[in-house]
């Protein structure tokens, strides 16, 4: 709680990297209930706009070397649940 939390999601793929290539970050909180998407990156990153994690999300990443990781500011307990990263580079998914 307070500090910087990083989420690391690391990534292989068979297929070159091109700006194709898509990040999902979703959530799901400890109680259950709806999944909402916290983050995306298609080229450049695209931290959601509503929801709890407003404002609060860091792209730290880089594509080019299989790190698709993502930084909470202000970590809250309330903030506790399941974070799911996913990673398509078409055509390999």
């Amino acid at each position: 709680v307070g500090e910087q939390a990083l989420l690391t999601c690391s990534f292989k793929s068979s297929s070159p990297i091109t700006e194709s290539l898509v990040v999902y970050w979703t959530y799901r909180p400890l109680a259950g209930g709806q999944m909402e998407t916290v983050f995306h990156y298609q080229s450049v990153p695209y931290p959601t706009t509503v929801g709890k994690f407003k404002d609060r999300i860091s792209w730290v990443g880089n594509v080019a070397t299989g790190d698709a990781s993502i930084a909470i500011q202000s970590p809250e307990m309330s903030d506790n649940g399941t974070f799911f990263c996913s990673v398509k580079n078409p055509p390999d998914v």
